[in-house]
């Protein structure tokens, strides 16, 4: 099992990001480490991405490593386990990687195993990882079949993640609610 492993959910603009950037300094603090790997999943599509990102690489330490990885999430991950010399690890976000993975049009069956891949995987770190995602399914059901299908991938990816990892937040108007503690 994952030295710790944390999932971060919350909405757009909740605070999830800052939150998780807290933990990790905090977790560097406590263990005298400066070494935090930042896996960026976005992909800077269109100009308002691309300025979102921005927002975000501003916020970010300089000295973090950063990793922009927006579809091969698990092998990096992977990757970093097998080099054994990472002090901890944050990936944001699972739900603009699932993204990537939905406008391939993956099959279902297909995309489900991509993200098992990555369950399974958290149970086999030898790195502390904090996960960021954003909670879509507290509202009604969306129209349209991309967007049903996007959002039960999505849920079904959080209930399997919560499951593996040692902790789970919620945060919302940038307060963190604990649903699972460490």
């Amino acid at each position: 099992m994952s030295l710790t492993t944390h999932l971060v959910l919350g909405g757009v603009k909740s605070g999830k990001s800052r939150y998780a950037m807290q933990l990790a300094n905090q977790h560097n603090e406590k263990n005298s480490s400066k070494n935090v790997v930042f896996i960026a999943t976005a992909r800077a599509d269109d100009k308002e991405m691309a300025q979102r990102i921005e927002r975000h690489k501003e916020d970010r330490p300089e000295h973090w490593q950063v990793i922009e990885e927006p579809r091969h999430l698990t092998q990096t991950l992977q990757r970093l386990n097998d080099e054994n010399n990472t002090s901890i690890v944050l990936v944001d976000c699972l739900t603009l990687w699932l993204t990537q993975l939905c406008c391939e049009d993956l099959t279902p069956e297909a995309l489900a195993q991509e993200c098992q891949q990555l369950v399974h995987l958290m149970t086999e770190l030898n790195y502390p990882i904090i996960l960021v995602s954003n909670e879509l399914n507290m509202g009604v059901t969306p129209l349209g079949e991309f967007s049903r299908r996007y959002c039960d991938a999505a849920g079904l990816l959080h209930q399997s993640l919560a499951t593996v990892c040692s902790a789970v937040t919620l945060v919302v108007a940038g307060l963190p609610l604990t649903l699972k503690p460490a």
